[in-house]
């Protein structure tokens, strides 16, 4: 039998599709698809689905898939799947980026990682025949044991937060306002293939650990690690991470200001406007957050719905943002109780912070 071997990042969308994770689709995207998602962020079928998930292989591994009705998938030298090859093809990268990032620019992560992909695409149906181990698999739950856990613990209403860094007070401030409305909170923190810079898995698991532990109430916060390849798509990808958490057991998601964004690529708040589109057929409650910034004259955290200052006193107005909390843990000073909890700081002495470079 014909034997393809994958990377980290291949690995991560085999699983998922297997788990059911980007259900309805069962494998990687065909022509149709691919061109369907691209263009009206659905499928053939008409099911909402805004990013493709593609296999990439170079021409000669193409060559060599189209001979076998079946191949195994090795990863690091061991069998770990299979892929039913039905469809062959390319697209115009360039016009893909733009719709799906808003630019072709190298520069945006997500548009640097379709440039590099393998010439051909191939889709099929997959199968997971073996689970890799990864240092954060133990914190990683399936969606089915995620949907045991919620309904062990009683949650009628369930709500999904998404992250990809460690946890400070503007994003505590969502989650709890969140809370208040629903029976739980499952914090999800993405950690498949990221960015140089952005935070590891340790890191944020570590941080939420802490967090959880020591300011929610018990039984009411679940953590469990995601190894989903992060897109950097905007409000596609809030769209795709709202779909996610449905197939994870969510009734609810947050969606906040710049979901999934990446420097001043997307409008703020154009997530909330994409997400408005689907409403009724993503099969879960879109809970559509403002801000949170922090205001020194208000005396607390705010949004533009509450607070006076935003444009009228912007001198007064801070809003926490990932960047913010990389620069505090570079340095050696204690960071602002009010921003970043020292609890959480001192938690993440001696933990490798920050991803490096990744060809994968």
């Amino acid at each position: 039998m014909s034997v393809l071997e994958i990377n980290t990042y291949q690995y991560f969308e085999l699983e998922k599709l297997a788990w059911g994770a980007f259900a309805p689709l069962t494998g990687f995207m065909g022509r149709e698809d691919f061109e369907s998602s691209v263009e009206t962020m659905r499928l053939c079928d008409g099911s909402v689905f805004p990013l493709p998930i593609v296999f990439d292989v170079s021409k000669e591994e193409a060559e060599q898939l189209k001979h076998h009705p079946t191949t195994q998938l090795s990863y690091k030298g061991e069998i770990v799947g299979e892929i039913t090859p039905e469809d062959f093809f390319d697209c115009d990268r360039e016009a893909v980026a733009g719709k799906l990032f808003g630019t072709a620019s190298r520069g945006h992560p997500g548009v640097n990682v379709l440039f590099g992909k393998k010439e051909v695409f191939v889709g099929g149906k997959v199968r997971l025949l073996k689970r890799v181990r990864f240092a954060f698999s133990d914190h990683e739950m399936t969606p089915w044991e995620t949907k045991a856990l919620i309904l062990k613990r009683g949650w009628k209403d369930t709500v999904g937060f998404q992250t990809r860094n460690v946890p400070h007070r503007a994003h505590e401030h969502l989650q709890r306002t969140a809370l208040d409305q629903v029976d739980g909170l499952l914090i999800q923190p993405m950690v498949g293939h990221k960015k140089a810079g952005d935070f590891t898995p340790e890191s944020i698991l570590v941080g939420y650990q802490t967090l959880i532990e020591t300011f929610y109430r018990p039984g009411k916060v679940a953590l469990s690690l995601l190894a989903v390849n992060m897109r950097y798509a905007g409000p596609r990808e809030a769209v795709l991470h709202a779909l996610i958490r449905r197939n994870y057991g969510c009734t609810h998601f947050i969606v906040g200001r710049d979901h999934a964004g990446v420097g001043d690529h997307y409008p703020k708040y154009a997530a909330h406007e994409l997400t408005r589109r689907f409403e009724g057929e993503l099969g879960i409650t879109i809970m559509r957050l403002h801000g949170p910034f922090l205001c020194h004259a208000c005396d607390g955290f705010v949004t533009e719905h509450t607070c006076p200052h935003f444009e009228a006193a912007p001198q007064h107005v801070h809003e926490i943002s990932g960047t913010e909390i990389r620069r505090i843990l570079q340095s050696d000073a204690k960071p602002d109780p009010s921003i970043f909890r020292e609890e959480v700081h001192a938690s993440l002495s001696g933990v490798r912070l920050f991803e490096e470079e990744n060809g994968e």
